[in-house]
């Protein structure tokens, strides 16, 4: 296992050496899985992986991704994705062009879940969804909107509880255990890293969406991170987080009113 000042060494070298800041990331899921990698990639000890880490640039992807893995899949929460039907996209409707930042996109099924029901509202023409992670890789996967065919089960059924009505294997084609959602959408999505940790707000956003990414940051970086947002939108515009997230207790919270029981705030002013 492990220990604290090993992983203190670890994340030193990956600052120092490549620019990546996972110092205010919480130390027990850290922990956790820096030592599934140890175990799955059969070091004999810490100094091989140390050095692995510093040296071999397409190892330290895979360190990344491991480290910044999500679960997510389409129509997550699928009441959160009513809400986003019934309260958020109708009051957008009136603006001529539509801005939405998916923080934290992982593999991308948030943002095609995003632009279904954009579809399904006749939005998606005058909208662009912005979809960043810190893991290149995952973005490649999302920017293809490729994914596998077994979930899709699942993910119509999500579908139809957030309030869809239409064919949602109308959106594909599947092919060989894969599935490809239309081109439609791939040309509505912009798609970039952008490191939540370092980097700064680059638009005006109607619709933030960064759904259990701060559970994995200390108080201070979530902090940081809210107040990056809140740079980032503007009046009466929506914040969306995840299921253990919330503004309360921040310093931006005064700024905001909760929707309902989901996880949605409205800026104010």
């Amino acid at each position: 296992m492990i220990e604290e000042q090993e992983v203190d060494l670890l994340l030193t070298d990956i600052l120092d050496i490549y620019g990546y800041d996972f110092t205010h990331y919480t130390r027990a899921s850290l922990k956790r899985r820096i030592n599934r990698l140890w175990t799955l990639d059969k070091f004999p000890s810490f100094a091989e992986l140390r050095y692995r880490v510093r040296t071999d640039a397409d190892y330290l992807k895979r360190f990344i991704e491991e480290l910044t893995v999500n679960v997510t899949e389409m129509f997550r929460d699928p009441l959160f994705y009513k809400t986003l039907r019934t309260q958020v996209l109708p009051s957008l409707m009136a603006k001529p062009f539509i801005r939405i930042w998916h923080a934290g996109c992982s593999t991308g099924e948030e943002v095609f879940s995003m632009a279904i029901i954009l579809k399904e509202a006749n939005l998606l023409t005058k909208s662009l969804l912005y979809a960043t992670d810190l893991n290149s890789e995952v973005l490649e996967t999302a920017r293809k909107g490729i994914f596998s065919l077994a979930p899709m089960k699942q993910y119509s059924e999500n579908y139809i509880l957030s309030g869809g009505t239409q064919d949602f294997s109308g959106y594909y084609t599947a092919h060989y255990g894969r599935v490809k959602f239309s081109e439609e959408f791939v040309q509505k999505m912009v798609f970039s890293t952008h490191n939540l940790v370092s980097d700064r707000s680059f638009n005006e956003f109607d619709l933030i969406l960064c759904r259990n990414v701060l559970i994995y940051f200390d108080k201070a970086l979530q902090e940081r991170v809210l107040t990056l947002f809140d740079e980032s939108l503007g009046p009466l515009s929506y914040l969306a987080l995840g299921a253990k997230e919330t503004l309360k207790f921040s310093t931006i919270q005064s700024r905001y009113r909760k929707i309902e029981n989901e996880k949605l705030w409205q800026k104010l002013k």
